[in-house]
């Protein structure tokens, strides 16, 4: 089965990230929250508390290799894309990952961390408005959620169940992907 980091930081949109992770685990994805800030308990921006089960340093070993996971997926927010930006040890697993011809996955203001890595050139990518000049080498499509080759982007909040179906349709196929959106009531 496929297997998802999201990785986690003070300040990260709670509902980018869980709304995300939701969806992947009930359609049978393990998904693993890594925390950047070297602890496991973070604080997202609105004041909730979150607990990862990882830290990065334990999966930075693993980076690139076949132990890795099959999606790097980044959640926005602030100031959670101004800590995942700043963390080197991040950035060199984000770059190993696609060296390695795997997915990766951000929204709301968080594809801008790619963009600053050179990822996304060539690339088709959305983003929260007002970050779009931060998707460096990218086409910005304003849509909800974009998938180009092996990077898939949403522009907020509102597109996070979007997102989570989406990496869903990739990860295991479209018709759970369908019958997961059925089953969750959910009609756009």
């Amino acid at each position: 089965m496929a297997k998802v980091y999201a990785f986690v930081s003070d300040g990260m949109e709670e509902v980018e990230c869980l709304g995300v992770c939701d969806v992947l685990v009930r359609a049978g994805v393990t998904v693993k929250l890594v925390s950047i800030m070297g602890r496991k308990e973070v604080t997202g921006s609105h004041g909730f508390k979150i607990t990862a089960d990882l830290l990065i340093e334990e999966v930075e070993a693993d980076a690139g290799t076949d132990r890795d996971a099959d999606v790097l997926f980044l959640p926005g927010g602030m100031p959670g894309t101004k800590n995942l930006t700043a963390h080197d040890g991040l950035a060199k697993m984000l770059k190993a990952h696609a060296a390695a011809g795997k997915r990766l996955a951000a929204i709301c203001a968080a594809p801008s961390v790619l963009g600053g890595l050179g990822l996304l050139r060539g690339h088709r990518a959305t983003c929260f408005p007002g970050w779009e000049d931060k998707l460096t080498g990218a086409e910005h499509t304003g849509e909800g959620v974009v998938t180009d080759r092996l990077i898939s982007t949403g522009r907020g909040m509102g597109w996070a169940l979007d997102l989570g179906l989406e990496l869903v349709r990739i990860l295991v196929d479209k018709e759970t992907a369908a019958a997961l959106k059925t089953k969750i009531q959910y009609d756009r």
